[in-house]
């Protein structure tokens, strides 16, 4: 919504902050099989130990950070990307958080999660 102290410039602003930041998030590759999930994101340029996963009952975090280039020369026209970014999935079964493993393998990161077992109902009869 536009307030009066917003310009229309200050929209544009904020839209192109949006898309450069948008452009900097690796594309994703979810795959569900009986027992867990699969992760791919894609990574190029990325070092190993700027990597960081964290899961919590049914999330999954993300991040790492592209640094950028220490060129000595002038750069004359760049479209690589750099800087730090974080993604988070949301899954539909909790994961078990215990047997999680994780490969980074040619600019391309997996991530293994199996499902946890999901707890059930019981029905708890009463004393007399």
């Amino acid at each position: 919504m536009l307030t009066l102290r917003q310009s229309p410039f200050d929209l544009f602003e904020r839209l192109e902050q949006q898309i450069a930041t948008a452009e900097r998030v690796p594309n994703a590759e979810i795959v569900e099989t009986e027992n867990g999930y699969v992760v791919r994101l894609e990574l190029p340029g990325v070092q190993r130990d700027t990597i960081d996963i964290k899961a919590t009952d049914r999330n999954l975090v993300i991040s790492a950070e592209r640094a950028a280039h220490g060129d000595e020369a002038t750069v004359l026209m760049s479209e690589f990307r750099s800087g730090t970014w974080s993604r988070s999935f949301r899954f539909p079964h909790s994961l078990n958080r215990e047997d999680l493993t994780a490969n980074f393998r040619d600019g391309i990161l997996e991530i293994t999660a199996d499902k946890a077992v999901e707890h059930t109902s019981v029905t708890v009869q009463l004393e007399n």
